[in-house]
């Protein structure tokens, strides 16, 4: 066993894992972070993409241990005093989902590329989520739903209703 510190979603963890243990794997099974799905478990899906020290990676294919001493902000650690963070509020606005299978890796992907290019023309877009498979849809809903987050997180902009436009720095 190998102890690992690490910080998700705000919080310490101080646990004992086996070298093996996946990311994806300590996040859903020792702390409970059951949005943080495992799709494919080749890292071809995306499904599983957490923030790891602002940078977005796929937890199937990274180990715990990997993790100690850094940061990770999962799905559920995006939303802020009980509001979807942006990004997740453009997806519901613009039914950028269908069955949700691949929304939270779909989301920390499109977080992590506004952290990166706040203002992606459609061609980025889809260029910055390439590695998220999604089987359900066609992909323009969830485009035009990381455009509108865009959008809504300039400085100044009008969010939506319940909504603080908030801007992403470093893709957390």
């Amino acid at each position: 066993m190998t102890e690992v510190r690490v910080t998700v979603d705000g919080v310490n963890y101080a646990d004992d894992v086996e070298p093996r243990m996946l990311l994806a794997q300590y996040l859903r099974e020792t702390l409970g972070k059951t949005g943080t799905l495992i799709g494919c478990d080749t890292s071809n899906c995306g499904a599983c993409t957490v923030s790891l020290d602002g940078q977005s990676v796929k937890s199937c294919s990274v180990l715990a241990v990997q993790a100690d001493g850094g940061e990770v902000t999962t799905i559920e650690g995006l939303a802020r005093d009980g509001n979807l963070h942006p990004v997740q509020e453009a997806f519901r606005e613009c039914h950028g989902l269908q069955c949700g299978y691949c929304t939270p890796g779909m989301i920390m992907a499109a977080v992590d590329l506004l952290g990166d290019n706040p203002d992606p023309s459609e061609q980025e877009v889809r260029e910055g989520i390439e590695g998220n498979l999604c089987r359900c849809t066609g992909y323009q809903n969830i485009v035009r739903a990381v455009q509108s987050a865009a959008k809504n997180m300039k400085p100044g902009a009008q969010a939506p209703a319940g909504q603080t436009a908030t801007p992403v720095a470093g893709g957390n």
